[in-house]
């Protein structure tokens, strides 16, 4: 059951990433109250991750993979550039997270 709560906190952290974009230095209502609600269940669930899971491990992978939701969903959305630093950059913070675990 940890590792669906630090999977959902991981997608509530892109979220929160995202909606922070949207939220136009929170000048925008809907996208503003968003990067709330999505900051809170984010950290609520990485808390209960952390319940069984070491915070060695957990955090860098909560971390880790909304870097990578959020580069992702960069280059895809706002049409952000994807370059070769950038990807070797991801790359490495995968590497990085596979060594942890």
């Amino acid at each position: 059951m940890a590792w669906l709560f630090l999977m959902l906190a991981a997608a509530f952290e892109v979220l929160f990433a995202m909606s922070m974009k949207y939220a136009d230095g929170f000048t925008r209502p809907l996208p503003s109250a968003l990067v709330v609600v999505a900051a809170v269940a984010g950290i609520w669930l990485l808390t209960l991750a952390m319940r069984d899971l070491p915070v060695s491990v957990a955090y860098p992978i909560w971390t880790a993979i909304g870097t990578l939701g959020t580069v992702l969903l960069g280059v895809l959305l706002l049409g952000e550039a994807l370059t070769a630093t950038k990807l070797l950059s991801v790359v490495l913070i995968v590497a990085g997270v596979v060594g942890l675990k």
